[in-house]
């Protein structure tokens, strides 16, 4: 008697996986368009203002939903996923073809809003699909989907503020929009087409939502309690919102580094860039990393790794640089991809919107936070004494991981909650 074929090996097996390929194409086609019109709506701005800190308002307001979170979230525990995803998608193409109306700085108001609601919408957008993969994709290749959700994401971020560019200044901001506008169009064709089901709902055609808590605060409070409470996400989401907290802090540093190398602020491309491939690199390896090293050493060596980095920058070569680009590229990814699988692996599906959306605020908002530091301390202290500071205070943070008991951590990405994830 023949032996059945041996499944395929993860990250192949996504490949043949129905859903994993239309979320992975979905994020592909749409994270285009985003990315394009992140650089091109700052350079609208400036365009017809000439104003630095409007064009820096761009961003600000895209992000600023984040803070939010916690309660965005809980939107995606309240209703049905995938109408969730197709309705936010139809409702971001219709909001963004109001942009061609955007000809003077009297119109600003407008281009703002959107991208105020651009960005709450990304919000839910993301603890729906967070929510719906952990449904809808094997439990055992969630680390390797997230990993080539990580690599699409820097892939099209390397790729499409180019495009971006060369559209906004041929044809005009309002164009770029139409093409975002487009690319959220294709990603609801994407979407219609998944096969899913939501365990916790009534499994009825046309299924109803379990009736809420009494309240939105209950609920949205339920997703920070499930992460304090947990032992093993608790530590994983504290790294995660101290990393990015270093992370400001280095990234508001970049400019003083260019101008250690002697170079003009346009080599902040190439170093970007850099650190880009860097962590699509990382998103392919991260699946079968998690595997082999477990959640807590995997976002340790990469918090690690990142660490080094960014205290080596203080040493002014080109060369190491673009070498520290590069290792921050494939080091910070890690525990981030991290916190996201262990979220959606170890949270009861009626929690999770919720929880990966307060996941997400508190791991995302402290970079803003050391933004803002990065800035002040840079002009007191200086690259040579603030940079190797940070570094060994970066590299403390994963201490707590590497010392974490040996029983949690090998078998992290194999433990019984791939087959009981309440």
């Amino acid at each position: 008697m023949t032996p059945p074929p041996a499944p395929p090996p993860p990250p192949r097996a996504l490949l043949h996986d129905h859903n994993a390929r239309l979320y992975l194409t979905a994020v592909i086609v749409s994270g285009f368009g985003t990315s394009a019109l992140w650089l091109a709506s700052g350079v609208w701005v400036k365009d017809l203002t000439g104003s630095n800190g409007l064009a820096a308002l761009c961003m600000l307001a895209m992000w600023a939903p984040t803070l939010a979170g916690p309660a965005l979230g809980t939107l995606a525990d309240r209703t049905r996923r995938k109408p969730l995803l197709i309705g936010a998608n139809l409702l971001l193409a219709a909001l963004l073809l109001t942009l061609a109306t955007v000809e003077d700085p009297g119109d600003l108001w407008l281009l703002f809003t959107v991208l105020f609601v651009y960005g709450a919408t990304g919000v839910v957008h993301d603890a729906a699909e967070s929510a719906l993969v952990a449904t809808a994709v094997d439990r055992t290749l969630l680390g390797d989907f997230n990993g080539l959700r990580m690599s699409a994401t820097e892939g099209m971020k390397l790729l499409a503020p180019l495009a971006g560019a060369g559209l906004y200044a041929a044809y005009g901001g309002p164009a770029v929009a139409l093409l975002d506008a487009a690319t959220f169009l294709a990603a609801v064709a994407l979407y219609t087409r998944l096969r899913v089901h939501e365990p916790h709902r009534d499994p009825r055609p046309e299924p109803l939502p379990e009736p809420p808590t009494p309240t939105w605060r209950t609920q949205t409070t339920e997703g920070a309690r499930h992460l304090w409470r947990h032992p093993r996400l608790r530590p994983l989401v504290l790294a995660g919102g101290t990393t990015m907290l270093f992370a400001g802090l280095n990234g508001a540093m970049i400019y003083a580094v260019v101008d250690s190398l002697g170079h003009s602020p346009a080599y902040i491309g190439l170093l970007y860039a850099v650190q880009g491939a860097g962590s699509l690199t990382v998103g392919l390896l991260s699946g079968p990393a998690l595997r082999r090293f477990g959640e807590r050493r995997f976002a340790a060596y990469g918090i690690a790794l990142t660490a080094v980095a960014a205290g080596l920058r203080a040493i002014p070569a080109d060369w190491l640089a673009l070498a520290c680009s590069a290792a921050s590229g494939l080091g910070l990814p890690c525990v981030l991809i991290t916190v996201l699988t262990a979220v959606q692996r170890e949270t009861p599906d009626a929690l999770l919107g919720r929880t990966v959306a307060t996941a997400n605020t508190l791991v995302f908002a402290p970079n803003v936070l050391g933004l803002a530091a990065g800035a002040a301390l840079v002009e007191l202290v200086g690259l040579r004494t603030l940079l190797p500071i940070l570094g060994a205070a970066w590299l403390a943070t994963a201490l707590p991981l590497l010392h974490s008991p040996a029983s949690a951590d090998p078998t992290a990405s194999r433990s019984a909650s791939d087959a009981n994830p309440a």
